[in-house]
């Protein structure tokens, strides 16, 4: 397939394209001049997309947006979480529907923020969304994709938190757990909507094909508490976790970016995924513990 991809730069991207170039052409959207061209220059803060860009496309990918975590939630950067997301979804439907010829397919990402902090429910795609600002933030970018023409088999990929050696939530949790200062967050209690970055990667290959369109949970089948998971990792790495950082401290010094990216609990379930015959190289937090260790000292 020829794939034009969005937001190739990030930890999923990267990973992303380094797959799917065994099997695809794949062309990556950038925003300053092109190196070669397996590259195309776009402008997504002002809608500047050459439309030739997504008629030569089968399939579109878009993983824009800042890192939820990449610095304090000021009004500013709040602002830019929308922006980043939004703005380069709405660029890429615009092209879409000027398009004589759209592609095939559209694989939007959007999180498992979405459902909010819920609790112990179980979350699966038919699920209500939350009330947290996250939340606020997926509605939005979902809407926005959904405004693609009616022919394009639209996939909203709801993805979880990636367990990744190169960035993300897991050297926070392992760095202390290596230093036998292992560590849990809150009541260690709240459910992380987990998913390894292999599994990631090949989610979203999957989904090109896959006769799936709308909300795509992309976690892993077996949802794990925070405790679950640090307890895991400290018996791979034979550390202890020991430690507990209180919910009110984490508020107090990360104010509502702790709180949403930390101890919010989405109990999501991968329910459209499997139904699709997806299966999972981690499914577990046994399985996530063993890769992450083959990872770190293979």
């Amino acid at each position: 397939m020829r794939i034009l991809l969005a937001g190739a730069s990030g930890t999923i991207g990267t990973a992303l394209v380094r797959q799917l170039e065994k099997n695809h052409e794949v062309t990556r959207l950038v925003r300053r001049a092109p190196k070669g061209p397996g590259e195309i220059r776009w402008n997504p803060s002002a809608g500047e997309l050459d439309v030739a860009a997504v008629e030569h496309a089968d399939a579109v990918i878009n993983l824009s947006g800042a890192g939820i975590a990449g610095g304090p939630w000021t009004r500013s950067y709040k602002e830019t979480l929308y922006s980043s997301r939004i703005l380069p979804t709405r660029t890429l439907v615009q092209a879409m529907r000027a398009a004589v010829d759209p592609p095939q397919v559209f694989i939007s990402q959007s999180a498992s923020g979405y459902y909010g902090d819920r609790d112990d429910e179980l979350l699966t795609e038919d699920s209500a969304s939350g009330n947290t600002l996250l939340a606020d933030i997926c509605r939005r970018w979902e809407a926005e994709a959904r405004n693609a023409p009616a022919s394009v088999r639209v996939v909203l990929a709801r993805t979880g938190i990636v367990m990744a050696k190169e960035g993300g939530a897991l050297p926070n949790l392992l760095v202390p757990i290596r230093l036998f200062a292992g560590t849990s967050l809150g009541s260690g209690r709240q459910w992380w909507p987990w998913i390894s970055l292999d599994d990631e990667v090949r989610a979203l290959e999957f989904l090109l094909t896959a006769p799936l369109s709308g909300p795509v949970n992309l976690s892993a089948p077996a949802p794990a508490t925070l405790d679950a998971i640090t307890l895991q990792l400290g018996r791979v790495f034979h550390r202890p976790v020991w430690f507990r950082v209180p919910g009110a401290l984490l508020k107090a010094v990360l104010g509502r970016l702790g709180y949403e990216l930390l101890l919010v609990s989405a109990r999501m379930e991968p329910r459209a995924l499997t139904a699709a015959g997806f299966t999972f190289d981690e499914p577990t937090p046994e399985a996530l513990a063993a890769w992450v260790h083959r990872r770190v000292t293979g």
